[in-house]
């Protein structure tokens, strides 16, 4: 037996669950190494006797986060005199950790 989605919105109602449509562009899940991202999702936000969950439905991707800013690779050029790109590199590796990452770059030039 088959299920129309009117149906079973009648019985969720009986139950107690509400659902309601939520208009998202995007959804991001941020973990401690990556984003999680889910571009043009369909989100639904379910209401069951006053506990809230989210359903999400789409293709995720994973996008490792950025750990530092344009302001730290500022920072680490002017301290250590390196190019942009070395210091990119150097705080990749570093996992964001500036002060690591201008003792490499120092070390390198001697």
């Amino acid at each position: 037996m088959k299920l129309n989605q009117r149906e079973i919105e009648k019985m969720a109602r009986r139950m107690g669950i509400q659902t309601s449509p939520v208009e998202a562009k995007e959804v991001i899940i941020r973990t401690e190494d990556s984003d999680i991202v889910i571009a043009n999702p369909q989100v639904s936000k379910i209401n069951m006797m006053g506990q809230e969950t989210w359903q999400i439905v789409g293709e995720a991707r994973e996008r490792p986060r950025q750990q530092f800013t344009g302001d730290d690779i500022d920072m680490v050029v002017n301290q250590t005199g390196a190019s942009r790109s070395e210091v990119a590199e150097a705080l990749e590796a570093a996992h964001g950790d500036l002060a690591e990452a201008i003792l490499k770059l120092k070390g390198k030039k001697k």
